[in-house]
């Protein structure tokens, strides 16, 4: 690699020359044959080429700043003749935008600025440019220099070629390209030196660099950033910092691109890959290595990368940005062969709306004197304009029942047992930590904190527990097995690590254990080859026991009271006292029928479906029962449903919808199925309660 130390010659990657000379220096743009874009990268409109759109930056150095040119630096070939195709790191992970909302909100998170309380802010902006202001843009980043390299790497047969070669489609013959900016506030930025260790190099420079010593931290493996290349079609990401400490005693406006290219060959000379926008550093040996710039505003503007004041932070500007699963799901072709492109551009906006309430609900969630640890927004621009308003994500919007819980809990005001609607139950559940990397005593009993209440509809689907660590965000969301039929729906929430609060014990060593157990997309728990290292094979066993005691966690808090409670898995049981006669005697000393079983399930109309067996007394007269069908509620009266069908199965008979049971019978069976207009609630929101009542004409 021709970089800063490299004591070999490499051959000249440099793409155009110094801003400077480049009237008379520069090559002007190179015909080609019509190429397999259908119309050629390098026929490009004049316009592009008119102005040169030259950058200059400002350098910091001596006794005074001075201004030097920009220019795009090509990494060349390996020697050994090695050659990439694409960056692998960019193919752990889909063109999704879910997932990129996912990982560079993650890496903001990490990112927070730990010197005051205040929550990071992300700001997401979509910006479709078009017709001139597109075209300034081009200028603006030396197109006429980079369309050779273009050309070169579309032509490959490829999936990056492939993928490029729709992104530069889309540019020309639709005159259209879509800026996707991600600015983040109150973060640390890209600090440190542009070679050495430092967040600006393990973001710019270096793959697989996490640069993380937090615990707390999401991101373990320096994968999540790739995410931002690959949701460029055309591989280019161009980055403007605020930095938090000083570097070469400036803070402000330090600039930087980064291209990812597959192997490519250009006027026969050979390139490995990647490349860079920025200034050339005078003490690489060799003199095409480019380095950060400080740049004026008026570059700033020019690049769509100006920020709001002076708070540190980093804005990654995607350039291209392209979102596959959205395509799919409107069943437009990566080249987008659908003329909706303002439905388009809405359905980006709201999926990223999506994507950080799902993920990042708890994160942006306060209570007591915890403020939020996130604030994240979203807007959407056509060629500057304001296109959507900027839409502020409300965890209480997007999971109404898991930021009450966890808001519940930071305010300290859950409950032992839930008794009323609206109430948080806390329980903790343990996690014993095993020893790291055979040191005795570095591990030890966590409490986990669970936290359970009531769902709503707005919660997505039912009955299910949502976990996470430190930084709060939403690692995996998993079904709890099990629970009787009846079971009040709810959501709950499994704090684990520092995210069970400072009191936790060993909260530092679970912190680390799971980081140590998650995958390099964050969405699990379980055997990994670091935790395996790390710990000991068997290590990942301690995450299946914290499961399990979860799941018996929530049965417990979620469990009906006994005189209620279901008898059995997948059971509904009501027991009824002996109902006395209007004059107070009893029928002799025989006991009313009574529900011994009911198996309950709901249709795909969201009907109550039931098969329920009665017990009955032997002797006596025969009796004449009225089946009633009551919604379970927290308190109050439980509402009646009217029944669709009611059916005699054995040992009865209906008359009138009152079930008669012949004497001498010790056990019946009818089935019954519910009216859904009758139902106040949807089935999947409630329970069902099934009486007899002695049949007087009146069944409420």
């Amino acid at each position: 690699m021709a970089e800063k130390g490299s004591r070999r010659t490499a051959p000249s990657g440099r793409a155009g020359v110094a801003a400077a000379s480049s009237k008379d220096g520069r090559e002007g743009p190179v015909a080609s044959k019509e190429s397999q874009l259908g119309r050629s990268v390098t026929d490009v409109p004049a316009s592009d080429s008119a102005g040169t759109g030259e950058i200059s930056a400002s350098l910091a150095g001596g006794s005074e700043a001075k201004d030097v040119p920009v220019h795009w630096y090509h990494r060349p070939a390996h020697d050994d003749g090695g050659r990439e195709f694409g960056n692998a790191a960019a193919f752990a992970f889909e063109a999704d935008l879910e997932v990129l909302a996912r990982e560079a909100t993650q890496n903001s998170l990490d990112e927070r600025d730990r010197r005051n309380d205040r929550p990071v802010r992300v700001c997401y902006t979509l910006n479709e440019l078009t017709g001139e202001t597109l075209t300034k843009f081009r200028q603006a980043i030396q197109w006429q220099d980079l369309q050779r390299h273009y050309e070169a790497a579309a032509a490959q047969d490829q999936k990056v070629g492939r993928v490029i070669s729709a992104g530069v489609r889309e540019m020309f013959d639709r005159d259209r390209l879509i800026l996707l900016r991600v600015d983040d506030y109150n973060a640390n930025g890209l600090t440190g030196d542009d070679y050495e260790d430092g967040r600006f190099a393990a973001v710019v420079r270096r793959q697989l660099d996490s640069h993380k010593a937090d615990a707390t931290a999401g991101g373990s493996y320096g994968l999540g950033k790739a995410t931002l290349w690959a949701t460029s079609q055309l591989g280019l990401v161009l980055m403007n910092s605020t930095l938090s400490e000083p570097h070469e005693g400036r803070t402000r406006g330090r600039l930087i691109g980064r291209l990812d290219l597959p192997w490519r060959e250009v006027d026969g000379k050979r390139f490995a890959g990647p490349a860079w926008l920025g200034s050339p550093d005078a003490q690489a040996e060799n003199a095409e290595v480019v380095r950060s710039w400080w740049a004026d505003e008026r570059t700033v503007e020019s690049l769509h990368l100006s920020r709001e004041g002076d708070e540190p932070g980093t804005s990654f500007l995607i350039v291209g940005a392209h979102d596959v699963a959205s395509l799919a799901e409107s069943g437009q072709g990566l080249e987008g062969d659908t003329a909706d492109e303002e439905v388009g551009l809405e359905r980006m906006h709201h999926r990223l709306v999506r994507a950080l309430g799902r993920n990042f609900w708890a994160a942006m969630t306060d209570g007591g004197d915890s403020p939020p640890l996130l604030e994240a927004s979203v807007r959407t621009l056509r060629n500057g304009v304001e296109y959507l308003k900027a839409e502020t994500v409300d965890p209480h919007l997007h999971q109404p029942a898991r930021s009450r819980a966890l808001r519940a809990f930071l305010s300290g005001t859950t409950v032992d047992r839930l008794t009323e609607a609206g109430q948080v139950a806390v329980r903790t559940v343990p996690l014993k930590v095993p020893d790291r990397d055979g040191e005795v005593g570095t591990g030890g009993e966590h409490r986990a904190v669970l936290l359970v209440t009531e769902a709503t509809d707005a919660d997505g689907k039912i009955n299910r527990v949502t976990a996470m660590r430190g930084n709060r965000m939403t690692v995996k969301t998993s079904w709890v097995p099990g629970l009787p039929v009846g079971t009040n729906p709810f959501q709950a929430v499994l704090l684990v690590g520092r995210a069970a609060g400072n009191g936790a014990p060993f909260a530092a060593e679970a912190e680390e254990f799971l980081r140590c157990s998650e995958p390099p997309e964050h969405n699990k728990w379980g055997q990994t080859e670091e935790l395996r290292l790390r710990y000991s094979p068997s290590s990942h066993r301690r995450i299946a026991a914290l499961t399990a005691a979860t799941n018996k966690a929530v049965h417990d808090l979620v469990a009906l009271p006994r005189e209620k409670k279901p008898g059995g898995a997948g059971k509904v049981r009501k027991r009824f006292k002996i109902k006395e006669k209007a004059d107070g005697s009893r029928r002799g000393s025989l006991s009313i029928p009574r529900l011994d079983d009911l198996d309950a399930a709901i249709d795909p109309s969201g009907a109550w479906r039931v098969t329920v067996t009665v017990k009955i007394t032997p002797g006596g007269d025969s009796w004449r029962m009225t089946p009633v069908a009551k919604l379970q509620v927290r308190s109050g009266k439980r509402p009646v449903v009217q029944w669709a069908e009611l059916t005699p199965a054995s040992n009865c008979e209906l008359v009138d919808n009152a079930l008669h049971f012949r004497p001498g019978t010790r056990r019946a069976v009818f089935r019954g199925v519910t009216d859904v207009t009758s139902h106040p609630v949807r089935s999947t929101l409630s329970g069902l309660v099934v009486e007899l009542q002695e049949s007087k004409g009146d069944v409420a």
